[in-house]
């Protein structure tokens, strides 16, 4: 053991000289010489106690006198979860009046709104409108900073393509490019056109990197991603929200290929700060630090802080290995203090951005919470969120429809229908779908069949049937709770929970028009209850004015536009599943027999070796990019600026969108393309625009893509990321289906 720390020991010292020699080359080139001159003349007086204390986040402790002694002593330098304004002014008071001066900076996790509540991420990712996701989390910050919390550890952009993983709820979903759009809308809204703006909060991007492909989708497992594709699918989303000003990046749980995020040089300082320039600064997740032991990658905790602040992690959340080691680990002359020093200039740097010390006190009125406004925006969001996935000619509600049947566990849910990561969100401030109907000109039976998601007690079918018989149509909410999603719950069984199921079954024999609206924090296996719905909307949980926007969509008042932000299972032998996937040498025709059309000793041969699932097919239930409106639209007339494009053009893609339908609405036309062969193995399709459009019925807009030939670069053989000369398709389609989409080639050449 002493010569294992030894050997890393000797590995510590040659990366520390690589690091204080090339500190300079992680500055941005556009530097800020007064803020430069300010960080280096606060951080170059303190001692090296004082620095550690900088580096070291606590969570509250409960007992204010332990935390303001903590503050007094320069032993930390940012809690997390204290959200009592009149505390937060005490501690700052402390920190201003201890030797260092330095004022704290207040974490939480605020990840889909505060007090008002929106749609959770993955809900918000399927509006396909990054302007709302802005506005949304705009709000979400003034409300936090009413309260004097300046950070947020969010945006959450890891793709994740595995439902089962119940972190997906926190994320934008499977694709790279939309994941990268709502991320920088996020980190835009949070931290606004200016973080000393004191309504503004510090962005927090997460989880750094590849958390999102976690095996078997169980969470904090390891992951197996190889660099290229970590490069072209898993760090892209990454890489924007930085270069778009995120003040900080939290690491991973996961170890990647043996390596654990917290202590991973290759991608905290060789991508992160070397090659993305960053210069804010990089916090740990919840104990990750000390839980490099757990993974077997490092000895004891000395040998956790050695490995993470060599590595480029910052500060420490919760755990205390740079505390009781980081000081040790300087007189023992392991580690240079001046790493230490250039680890607190992250810190006190993003501290200055924020203003918090000209202004470290919260001052801001405390009536921003809940205001019209922020409800506006809330039910705005929900309602484009909503994704219809099916409409037998039943939605929105006609005349005929006055006497509606409510039921199901999340018709009257205030608390689930919040969704995962609600920290602050208030359920006595939740419009669930019952209270929205008995305040609209419905006549409304509500009996909840079932209580909660999980239940199997049918006691109360009987009379629910009874109860369907008498009305005009019937509304089943379902779904899961809160709990049923978000970190550190995955679930094998993707299918709804308890008795639902059967439940909608028994509804569906009820000759009544079934519209069936699921609450879920990921993409459940909904084949069965699909068939046999005349309807049915999917929300991954809708927040605060759910139960408005859902009486909105069903009355017609509003119209449903968005888009799956995932790929949706047949069954959960098909996960992962995703739309851009590589060919194989062998693709499925969508000819070959399936398994009910194989005769008894058919030959081996007969079966045409290629790649699908005998049972399931060659596709899944709902592909990345689907959902209908009550309204149709098609996509006429595509024009495109060249056949042949050199590496500095811009493609320009112009198309008629039409609305065939009888109401105005919002189509969301994609832009796919497809790289036809590369120096590695490419995507079939990969999406690389979108937008809302808004057209009127029976009229047509002209729109026009613009896509710069640099947008097609990607990481290729000799792991540079570089634009290849060749074929190339593009599609302008509903969704990655491509059905009825416009086509188009064109070639790049290197001129």
């Amino acid at each position: 053991m002493r010569f294992y720390n030894y050997i890393l020991g000797i590995i510590a010292i040659g990366l520390i000289a690589i690091l204080n020699t090339s500190c300079s080359n992680n500055k941005t080139t556009n530097i800020d010489e007064k803020e430069q001159h300010f960080v280096d003349s606060v951080v170059n007086r303190l001692t090296l106690k004082q620095k550690i204390g900088q580096l070291c986040q606590f969570n509250t402790l409960g007992n204010i006198n332990q935390m303001i002694n903590l503050v007094k002593n320069d032993e930390v330098g940012s809690f997390l979860n204290v959200n009592d304004p009149e505390q937060i002014n005490q501690l700052q008071k402390a920190a201003l009046e201890s030797p260092s001066g330095i004022p704290l900076i207040m974490g939480r996790d605020v990840i889909h709104g505060y007090k008002t509540v929106f749609p959770i991420p993955i809900g918000q990712a399927s509006s396909f409108d990054t302007s709302l996701v802005r506005q949304a989390c705009s709000i979400a910050a003034e409300e936090a900073a009413s309260d004097g919390i300046r950070w947020t550890f969010s945006p959450m952009v890891d793709i994740a393509r595995d439902p089962r993983w119940g972190r997906i709820a926190e994320g934008y979903g499977e694709d790279t490019y939309l994941a990268s759009a709502m991320g920088i809308a996020a980190v835009k809204g949070y931290q606004g056109d200016n973080l000393n703006n004191p309504k503004s909060i510090a962005a927090c991007v997460k989880h750094f990197a590849g958390y999102g492909a976690a095996t078997a989708g169980r969470d904090y497992n390891s992951t197996f991603i190889p660099e290229r594709q970590l490069r072209n699918v898993y760090l892209p989303p990454f890489k924007a929200v930085v270069k778009s000003g995120c003040a900080s990046v939290m690491t991973s749980f996961n170890d990647n290929d043996g390596v654990p995020s917290t202590g991973n040089y290759h991608i905290l300082t060789d991508i992160l700060r070397f090659e993305w320039k960053f210069d804010g600064f990089v916090v740990t997740d919840w104990n990750s630090m000390s839980e490099m032991i757990n993974h077997g990658f490092c000895a004891d905790s000395e040998n956790a802080a050695l490995m993470a602040v060599t590595a480029g992690t910052d500060m420490e959340m919760c755990s205390r290995c740079y505390a009781d080691n980081l000081e040790n680990l300087v007189k023992k002359g392991v580690i240079n203090e001046q790493l230490i020093t250039e680890r607190v200039k992250n810190i006190v740097r993003i501290k200055y951005r924020l203003g918090l010390f000209s202004n470290p006190y919260v001052n801001i009125p405390q009536e921003v919470k809940y205001s019209q406004k922020n409800l506006d925006v809330a039910l705005k969001m929900s309602e484009e969120s909503a994704i219809l996935l099916k409409n037998e000619k039943v939605l929105p509600f006609g005349s005929n429809v006055k006497k509606i049947l409510l039921t199901g566990p999340m018709a009257d849910a205030p608390y689930d229908q919040l969704g995962t990561w609600c920290m602050d969100g208030e359920s006595s401030h939740t419009i669930t779908p019952l209270k929205a109907f008995q305040n609209s000109s419905y006549e409304v039976v509500y009996i909840p069949g079932i209580k909660y998601c999980r239940d199997k007690n049918t006691s109360e079918f009987q009379q629910v049937i009874n109860a369907a018989k008498t009305v005009d149509a019937i509304v089943f909410v379902g779904g899961e709770e809160s709990i049923m999603s978000g970190e550190a719950h995955s679930l094998s069984n993707i299918h709804l929970q308890g008795a639902q199921s059967e439940l909608i079954s028994q509804l569906s024999k009820v000759n009544k028009p079934l519209v069936t609206v699921i609450m879920a924090g990921r993409s459940l296996i909904i084949g069965e209850e699909l068939d046999k719905s005349e309807a049915m909307l999917y929300w991954f949980h809708p927040g605060t004015m759910g139960g408005t926007a859902l009486v909105n969509l069903l009355s017609g008042k509003a119209i449903p536009s968005a888009k799956t932000p995932v790929t949706f299972p047949k069954s959960e032998g098909q996960i992962p599943i995703y739309y851009n996937q590589n060919s194989t040498g062998r693709p499925a025709s969508g000819k070959e027999p399936l398994l009910d059309e194989i005769p008894l000793n058919e030959k081996q041969t007969s079966l045409g070796y290629t790649s699908y699932y005998l049972d399931s097919g060659f596709g899944p239930l709902i592909p990345f990019g689907y959902g209908l409106s009550y309204t149709t639209f098609s996509f006429e007339n595509l024009k495109i600026n060249s056949n042949t494009f050199s590496i500095n053009d811009t493609i320009e893609v112009s198309f008629n969108i039409k609305n065939t339908g009888d109401y105005d609405g919002v189509s969301i036309p994609q832009l796919y393309i497809r790289d036809l062969f590369g120096s590695i193995t490419r995507p079939i399709k990969e999406l690389k625009r979108f937008a809302r459009v808004a057209v009127n019925k029976s009229s047509s807009i002209e729109y026009t893509f613009k896509l710069p030939v640099t947008d097609l670069a990607f990481c290729g053989m000799y792991f540079v990321d570089t634009i290849e000369p060749g074929k190339y398709k593009l599609w302008i389609a509903e969704d990655s289906s491509l059905q009825n989409a416009l086509e188009y080639d064109f070639e790049v050449v290197i001129k």
